[in-house]
């Protein structure tokens, strides 16, 4: 109640005798003004029993609209015993405050001559109001343990989407309201715990520590916020950014601008988190809160917590959520229309390191510039580092950057394996709008050693080289495709892989797809690396379809057989039939003469070997090279004694076979009789 009211209403009140007859004092009031608040259809009901110290005051309003600090209460009910306090002179009321759809509160009013105090309770929370009459235009509140969500209309005014959600707030406040003058609200206040969101989700807090000092202005459609303190604690959320504060402060300054239904501007910013990340410059928002321009400087003496505080939410997009960094860093980041204009980074020992250990690289060092504009030379290196399990070497990247795209100024080698991956026009280009990141490149494979990618891989002993050429490889819509072939010569044959594509290549369960195809491989040499007993002769065949999801098979459709224009010898031992007995469910052993003949001979001869799978489904269809009945003849035998195997289990579940090809590479298999 205001200083200048509750008087007029009681002026009847003041002549009246206090012992004598009981006195009862009504009125109605259509509306009353105040710098502070308009109350509607007010009435005012004041019941004095004769020679009572004090007497019960009722005040109601239809409605009361404080619309600079955006209140509104409907029927507003408040109930008191009114009473003299002689020092300082004037009157005091205390009691319940009710208003339609909110919690009942405790008020109290203080009526001095030269003030007006008022103090609103609820438990502990306590908001208390003090008005000078040297001062008039100034009403100061001081906040103590005040839930949050008493403040949500204030907010409002400046952002209309927060909702509080948790949080109490402790401080003082001044409210200027001179008249013909601009709203002013200015003071220190301490938050704990604070929780907001806005109903789309972008924009959130929970259990956020700060304490700031404010200075909020609005007049003619203009409104501006400044703050100065520290954040200390809890998380936050603004589009893909997570923000997970540390328990020491983290400096702020922000100043803040909003014209009219435009979105906020922010000319001044500074957040300093210590050794960890200082970043200071301007944002632009526009009026759905999305970032507009950018001006943003960025220091970092320590990335190491860079991850877990400030970039956990991006990186999580491209399943990176868990990367480490460390080294330092500097850079600038320009935006315009919220396209990237430009961006400069000076990286000075950086280490990357993925946790799921697909990449790592050591030694990030240079300058690189991404420039939307006007053509820009910079260059970037490593020391080493490595990809899924296989090592490179040290590399000196020149770029260049021109219209919105950057890429290499010329060829750069990388050694790998014994050979190296010679990469040519790179060219990457920054999300923009709403086309994601984009990147094509091409790539010669040179040399690499296979026995040195076997044993990275924890392949068998293979030998041989690895050769090919990717004209050109593209990312887009997280989608990585291949054109060309690549080329290993192994077994004293080749391998061709061909259709390579990748989807999800720096996310969760990425998928590869593939052709693979094989021809005149070393059978001797081939099944002596497998452990799978010895074959000779020539291998021929095919991986058509393959599909593996996050590097586990899911379907393909292979078909593996014998050369049939081998000229040399075409013998297999005993232990190689009783392998491809075991991985093709083979039959018709028993105690027939092929069994007891598997007693008598080291090897036989063969005429043609032939298996194929069709997997899907996690079932793999078998067949061989042929026919024979309600089986599939695997291994048709030649010369005497002639020994033919025959597969029968027509369905395999694809985990069991995987298992019978391990105990086959260990030594562990025994025929299969059906």
């Amino acid at each position: 109640m205001p200083r200048r009211i509750l008087p007029l209403l009681l002026l009847p009140l003041l002549t009246m005798p206090v012992g004598g007859q009981a006195r009862t004092l009504s009125a109605r009031i259509a509306k009353v003004v105040t710098p502070v608040a308009n109350l509607q259809e007010v009435t005012v009901r004041l019941e004095w029993p004769a020679a009572a110290e004090s007497g019960q005051l009722t005040l109601t309003a239809r409605r009361m609209v404080a619309p600079d600090l955006g209140y509104r209460f409907d029927n507003l009910t408040w109930r008191c015993p009114l009473q003299r306090i002689a020092q300082p002179q004037g009157w005091r009321c205390e009691g319940e405050i009710r208003s339609a759809g909110r919690k009942p509160l405790k008020l109290g009013i203080d009526l001095a001559t030269a003030s007006t105090d008022a103090v609103l309770t609820s438990g502990r929370s306590k908001l208390a109001l003090h008005r000078n009459a040297a001062a008039p235009d100034i009403t100061r509140i001081d906040l103590t343990r005040v839930p949050l969500a008493w403040a949500q209309a204030l907010l409002a005014q400046a952002w209309s989407d927060a909702n509080l959600k948790a949080g109490q707030m402790s401080g003082s406040l001044n409210i200027h309201t001179p008249d013909s003058q601009p709203l002013r609200v200015e003071g220190r206040l301490a938050f704990a715990g604070l929780g907001l969101d806005t109903p789309d989700g972008s924009i959130a807090a929970e259990g956020l520590g700060a304490q700031v000092d404010l200075d909020y202005r609005k007049s003619a459609g203009l409104s501006l916020v400044t703050v100065d303190g520290s954040l200390r604690g809890g998380e936050m959320l603004v589009g893909n950014g997570y923000i997970a504060l540390p328990a020491t402060p983290v400096e702020i300054r922000i100043a803040a601008r909003q014209q009219g239904e435009s979105g906020w501007e922010i000319p001044q910013l500074l957040w300093n988190d210590g050794n960890a990340m200082r970043a200071q410059g301007s944002l632009g928002f526009d009026a759905q809160t999305r970032l507009r321009d950018a001006d943003i400087q960025v220091e970092s003496a320590d990335m190491a917590p860079l991850r877990p505080r400030y970039l956990s939410g991006w990186l999580g997009l491209f399943g990176l959520s868990e990367l480490q960094l460390h080294g330092a860093m500097s850079a600038q980041v320009q935006m315009r229309g919220g396209e990237l204009v430009r961006a400069a980074a000076d990286l000075r020992e950086v280490s990357v390191i993925d946790a799921q250990q697909r990449f790592r690289f050591d030694g990030l060092s240079g300058t690189p510039v991404f420039s939307a504009g006007a053509a820009v030379d910079s260059d970037l290196r490593w020391r080493g580092g490595e990809v899924h399990g296989l090592t490179f070497g040290a590399a000196n990247l020149p770029l260049d950057s021109v219209g919105g795209s950057i890429g290499l100024r010329e060829a750069v080698t990388v050694p790998m394996l014994g050979g190296g991956l010679r990469f040519e026009d790179i060219n990457l280009r920054p999300p923009a709008g709403e086309r994601g990141l984009e990147f094509d490149f091409g790539l010669t494979v040179e040399g690499i050693d296979v026995g040195q990618l076997a044993k990275a891989l924890d392949w068998p002993a293979f030998q041989g080289r690895l050769d090919g050429r990717i004209p050109k490889a593209r990312y887009a819509n997280d989608r990585l495709d291949f054109d060309g072939t690549l080329v290993t010569h192994m077994f004293d044959g080749t391998v061709q892989v061909s259709g390579l594509a990748m989807e999800r290549p720096f996310g969760t369960a990425p998928t590869l797809s593939a052709d693979i195809e094989m021809d005149d491989m070393n059978l001797q040499s081939l099944t002596e690396v497998f452990g799978f007993g010895e074959i000779t002769g020539a291998l021929d065949g095919s991986i058509r379809n393959l599909r593996l999801v996050d590097w586990k098979a899911e379907g393909f459709a292979a078909d593996l057989h014998t050369d049939p224009n081998w000229k040399g010898r075409r013998r297999i031992s005993q232990r190689a039939v009783q392998d491809l007995s075991s991985v093709g469910g083979a039959g018709g052993l028993g105690d027939s003469l092929q069994a007891q003949a598997l007693k008598l001979f080291d090897d036989f001869g063969y005429r043609q070997i032939g298996i194929r799978c069709r997997l899907a489904e996690e079932v793999c269809d078998m067949d061989g090279l042929r026919s024979a009945g309600k089986g599939f003849i695997i291994v048709e035998g030649s010369g005497l004694p002639r020994l033919t195997v025959v597969g029968f289990n027509h369905r395999v579940d694809w985990l069991t076979l995987v298992e019978r090809l391990v105990a086959v590479t260990q030594g562990e298999s025994k025929p299969v009789i059906e």
